[in-house]
């Protein structure tokens, strides 16, 4: 018998719980070793339930890792010339800053831009209503408690973002690089456990 929606819901709501005390529990150590793969979902992939179920945003960080919270002026750009001065074949299109490509993944981490003498290259925060951000680029625009969010389209930048005054969450201080192996261990782990846990911070900056 098919399961009626709230059996769905509930019984998502019960393993991510469960997983996630879990996790917490064993203090999570090396985050290869407690990721675990979602199965399959026997539901239609038209089935709005499917859908919602497996839509969960990102979590805010816990308090405890928390290191500041800083009052700043968010705008969006994109990798076009109308943000960078760069079209589609020039060598440097998509490539921020740090070497990296350009990256906005909600679900995961995105790159961002920032002042590097108030957020360094590496660091983290976290932006309400945008997700994680790792900076990875500069602006000669984005000077002091600015940020610049990475966005795919102009056309994002304006219908999800345009210019806001933000309190940004810093849970780690950069390095001063930021690195393809970086974002992948990131993202990783936001998708697993929809936010940063601390391990994870300490073992990819």
């Amino acid at each position: 018998m098919r399961a009626t929606e709230n059996e769905v819901f509930e019984a998502s709501d019960f393993v991510e719980m469960t997983s996630f005390y879990a996790f917490s529990a064993v203090g999570l150590g090396n985050i290869n070793h407690y990721i675990l793969k979602q199965p399959e979902s026997k539901f239609d992939s038209r089935d709005p339930v499917k859908k919602r179920v497996s839509s969960i945003p990102v979590l805010a960080p816990k308090e405890d890792q928390i290191l500041r919270t800083v009052r700043v002026t968010a705008t969006g750009y994109t990798a076009g010339y109308e943000s960078t001065g760069k079209k589609p074949g020039h060598k440097q299109y998509g490539i921020t800053y740090s070497g990296v490509k350009v990256k906005r993944d909600k679900n995961k981490v995105s790159t961002i831009a920032a002042d590097p003498r108030v957020f360094p290259l590496g660091s983290i925060l976290y932006i309400p209503e945008y997700g994680y951000g790792i900076v990875a680029d500069t602006g000669s625009a984005i000077k002091g408690e600015k940020i610049d969010l990475y966005f795919a389209t102009t056309k994002q930048v304006y219908a999800e973002w345009g210019k806001k005054e933000v309190e940004v969450q810093v849970i780690k201080r950069g390095s001063g690089k930021c690195t393809e192996e970086m974002l992948d261990k990131l993202g990783e782990a936001i998708e697993t456990y929809h936010f940063l846990p601390s391990s994870v911070l300490e073992e990819a900056i």
